[in-house]
């Protein structure tokens, strides 16, 4: 997990492309980090395409893109992007495993997306850690760099210096990710509404879930609970007691639960109390304590111990870091 200790000054992104890219993949980096600028962010974020040999791409659409970079760039990329890979998994190119592998060195962050998370883990950088891919190549993935601990049913894995994620929808969440942990989650949200797509999920919620989460109240208990808790995130409240609200018995109502929100009822009250805390840090200038009596953690202690564990940073140097003047 990204840490908060100093502040970000320019960022320059190079997004990777070749032969056959899809331009959906392509597009879910460049369309969330463009929409940094657009909505008035910052104007120090950069982002480059770039090819292993530096010449125009032909995607798998038949367009071809010609405002391509060549690897030249990459010395100064503080972030280096894999939106994709050839959908036959080829073997990854030597020369690209050598480029990770110095800009891993050098201080870049690291980031695969969907079948990107094959040259990722090509490059050794993440031996003995945890990576997730698409689902339908976790196996592959598995079988082809047994030294990666694939996790197949994570959005994504967020090392700090190394982040991967599941399929292209996924990877919006990632790239949003990304935002938030550099630019606070106001900008994060206020990006996600420009794209019309859901603000916050966390990474270790499902690939797949039965439902689809929602973007507006439905009819039903259980998201008539859930409206319930995002209003009143202040209140204690057990898996027990919104089970009683929807009346349903607490095992139905876990499982019906965790199909709408891909996540347990613990862990989503939790990560929604978080969140909530991080606009009122970004926000406000309430106290540690009424913060954390606001967002419903039974003391400073617990809210502390829970922020930290969730974004290792103290809510006090999140607010530093993020606090709108």
């Amino acid at each position: 997990m990204t840490t908060f200790d100093e502040k970000e000054t320019s960022t320059t992104i190079a997004v990777h492309a070749f032969n056959t890219i899809q331009m959906f993949h392509l597009s879910v980096p460049l369309i969330v980090f463009s929409e940094v600028e657009h909505v008035g962010a910052t104007q120090d974020w950069t982002t480059q395409v770039w090819s292993l040999d530096g010449q125009p791409v032909r995607t798998a659409e038949g367009v071809t893109l010609s405002d391509i970079y060549g690897p030249e760039i990459l010395d100064d990329a503080d972030i280096l992007i894999f939106p994709a890979w050839p959908a036959n998994l080829p073997a990854v190119d030597p020369e690209l495993t050598r480029i990770i592998e110095r800009a891993h060195a050098r201080g870049a962050v690291i980031i695969g997306l969907c079948l990107g998370a094959f040259p990722v883990a090509a490059s050794g950088i993440v031996d003995n850690r945890s990576i997730v891919t698409h689902w339908a190549a976790a196996d592959q993935l598995a079988q082809d760099y047994p030294q990666v601990q694939v996790q197949p049913h994570a959005l994504y894995i967020d090392h700090g210096d190394v982040l991967t994620s599941a399929g292209t929808a996924s990877g919006l969440d990632a790239c949003l990710h990304l935002v938030r942990e550099r630019l606070g989650s106001r900008t994060a949200t206020t990006v996600a509404r420009q794209l019309v797509i859901a603000p916050h999920r966390e990474g270790d919620q499902a690939q797949y879930i039965a439902r689809p989460l929602r973007s507006e109240p439905v009819p039903g208990p259980v998201n008539a609970v859930i409206d319930s808790l995002l209003e009143h995130l202040d209140r204690p409240t057990t898996v027990e007691m919104m089970a009683q609200q929807a009346h349903m018995s607490q095992r139905n109502f876990t499982r019906v639960f965790t199909e709408i929100t891909g996540t347990t009822p613990g862990k989503w009250l939790t990560q929604n109390r978080l969140n909530h805390a991080r606009t009122l840090l970004e926000s406000t200038q309430d106290s540690i304590t009424d913060i954390a009596r606001a967002c419903g953690f039974a003391s400073p202690v617990t809210f502390r111990q829970n922020f930290v564990a969730a974004f290792s940073t103290t809510p006090s140097s999140y607010r530093q870091r993020f606090h709108e003047q």
